[in-house]
């Protein structure tokens, strides 16, 4: 199975190297910074979605 491309986030800018990148993985999103692509965390599909949605409701700060 072929690997999965890095998506970046659409605030990136000019394709910097400082950069919020993500991709899918099976029941998880990986998530690094492409200055440093080495780092990479996971976090369960549901949190980051649920994450997500609440920024964009406006209840973090």
């Amino acid at each position: 199975m072929p690997e999965t491309q890095w998506q970046r986030s659409s605030f990136c800018g000019g394709g910097g190297n400082n950069c919020l990148e993500m991709r899918p993985a099976i029941g998880l999103i990986q998530v690094r910074e492409s200055e440093a692509p080495g780092t990479v965390i996971a976090t369960p599909t549901d949190r980051i979605t649920a994450l997500i949605a609440s920024v964009k409701a406006g209840r973090l700060r």
